[in-house]
């Protein structure tokens, strides 16, 4: 093992594999490739948004009459290995461009900025690719054009009665699910009807318009955030406007995701100035997507050593959420409790529903799977808690634990990372959840964790369309990549989590450490703050007892100690 370590480690010491240069050019190779698939039009992988009729919008792409008389659509066997080198090599460059960035290069940000919203906006001109979720934003968004409730009424429930030009275009699986979207992306759905017409491609064009400028202000924020810190701010560009298994999973496949993050990583602006505007914006997150509740909670813990900042956050949340749930979307607050029970393909969830399938009823296995998944969030999230540095995040008045803005952003990382590698259901789009904050914190393992884990995912939906592909490439090809070579390194992510708290930190919460926590919940304000920041002392009083317990590591030739 030490060999292989040492050869590992010659291997990176090659200067090639510090050079910044080199890396850029592999993500824009990557990100060419995508939009290069994309532009000869429908096939196994990208998505037919029905014909432009004349429109000078885009999604452009070689229209199909045309296309026929040269030789498209390409074979399968040619545009699906071509998208998982891409998203290789993708991968590889965002690595190479980082260690050079720790190494010390600093190119232009601005530089690299544009460069970023470029091949965003590039990527977003043409059709999407290997998954219909967008196809099924328009159909939503149709059947509310049309006064159909989208959260009781499917599309498949209309267009099976009566032709409609929009709905027609529509793929399955989903085609019999009522939409499971708050009330800001239902209307941003709508809207891109009204705007889009009778035309599938032109309602496309306004949805992936939306989607893509969430994205570009998601990652100017960040950026923003770390500004006064160079380094900082080359890796916020990295992970952000310019990563490429973000703008493949987010952006290619023309998800919702950066729509739903928006609000979050506005709030996050605000914290170190407005309390009861921090949490306007976070309501409005939750009204896009409940899974943004782990922005909240962290925010709420951010600001937890001060009750009326915490009360400011709280009202402000329950502005919009009361307005847009309670006034005009009331049943969509539990729309998404039609998730919960899925296991999807690639995650580490279907070796253990398999196991369980095998002596336990169906539905009992997966819901046995399930509480598994809630119980490793809760484990894993404290082994991430113990490990992950504390940096502050440039601009903080404040020591590290102290400031309500650095504390937020890593309780975030904690939250959404533990929950996405437990959930049963995960996919390669949410990373983005996880990629925003992370790139304000310093470098650890989670970096090439979370670059391992999106590779994986990417590469194991490229086949993720449920048509269009042979039978040999579903049952063989796409299994074995996605339920096996993915799923098996989801179990290894898990494994260097555990690894990396079992060898650093092993810390667990005592009792001390609860009956603590709940006691110094709320107890300090502004005063005491400035306080805790000038004689280092928790706000609520004494340096109390530790409130963990190490544990000791192992004697040779003996019994651990400790629990």
């Amino acid at each position: 093992m030490n060999a292989i370590v040492q050869r590992w480690n010659r291997f990176l010491d090659r200067p090639w594999t510090k050079n910044g240069r080199l890396g850029f050019w592999l993500i824009v190779a990557s990100c060419l490739t995508t939009i290069a698939v994309a532009f000869l039009g429908p096939s196994s992988v990208t998505l037919n948004v029905g014909p432009a009729n004349g429109s000078l919008l885009p999604p452009y792409f070689i229209p199909v009459e045309w296309g026929e008389r040269i030789g498209l659509p390409l074979s399968e066997w040619v545009v699906v290995p071509a998208l998982w080198v891409g998203i290789t090599i993708g991968t590889v460059g965002l690595l190479i461009a980082w260690r050079a960035v720790t190494a010390g290069w600093r190119p232009r940000i601005h530089r690299m900025f544009y460069l970023g919203v470029g091949l965003n906006v590039a990527t977003a001109a043409v059709p999407p690719l290997t998954s219909a979720d967008v196809l099924m934003y328009a159909a939503y968004g149709r059947l509310q054009r049309q006064g159909v409730d989208p959260y009781s009424i499917t599309p498949a429930e209309i267009f099976r009665q009566t032709y409609d030009p929009v709905l027609v275009w529509t793929e399955r699986p989903w085609q019999d699910t009522p939409s499971v979207y708050g009330p800001i992306a239902s209307f941003t759905q709508w809207l891109a009807n009204v705007l889009g017409g009778e035309s599938m491609h032109d309602v496309v064009f306004w949805l992936q318009l939306i989607h893509v400028t969430a994205f570009i202000v998601v990652c100017a924020v960040m950026i923003k955030l770390a500004h006064g810190d160079a380094a900082l701010q080359t890796r916020s560009v990295l992970f952000t406007i310019l990563n490429p298994l973000l703008i493949w999973a987010v952006v290619a496949g023309g998800h919702n995701e950066a729509l739903t993050l928006v609000f979050a990583i506005v709030a996050l602006w605000f914290m170190r100035r407005s309390a009861f505007v921090t949490g306007i914006f976070i309501g409005l997150a939750g009204s896009v997507k409940v899974s943004l509740v782990f922005y909240g909670l962290a925010m709420v813990w951010g600001y937890r050593h001060d009750w009326r900042k915490v009360l400011q956050l709280s009202i402000g949340a329950l502005i919009p959420i009361g307005i847009l749930y309670g006034v005009f979307a009331p049943h969509a607050l539990f729309a998404a409790s039609r998730n919960t029970g899925y296991v999807s393909g690639g995650s580490w969830a279907p070796w253990v529903d398999s196991a369980l399938a095998w002596v336990l009823p169906g539905d009992v296995a997966r819901s046995t799977t399930g509480i598994l998944g809630w119980t490793g969030m809760l484990v894993i999230g404290w082994m991430l808690s113990r490990v992950l540095p504390w940096k502050a995040v440039p601009g903080a008045a404040l020591p590290a634990e102290r400031d309500p803005l650095t504390i937020a952003v890593r309780t975030a990382v904690v939250l959404c990372t533990a929950w996405l590698v437990t959930s049963p259901y995960t996919l390669a789009w949410y990373d983005l959840i996880v990629w925003a904050p992370l790139a304000l914190l310093h470098r650890t393992r989670l970096d090439w964790l979370m670059a391992l884990r999106g590779t994986a995912l990417s590469v194991g939906y490229v086949t993720g369309r449920t048509v269009g592909f042979s039978d040999f490439m579903v049952d063989v090809v796409a299994f074995t990549i996605r339920d096996v070579i993915s799923s098996g390194v989801q179990w290894f992510v898990l494994g260097v989590i555990v690894s990396w708290f079992w060898s650093t930190n092993r810390q667990w919460p005592t009792a001390s450490f609860v009956l603590n926590g709940f006691r110094g919940l709320l107890v300090s304000g502004p005063r005491a703050e400035r306080a805790a920041a000038a004689s280092g002392t928790p706000a609520g009083g004494k340096v109390g007892p530790p409130l963990v317990r190490r544990i000791s590591a192992p004697r040779p030739g003996g019994r651990k100690s400790g629990s």
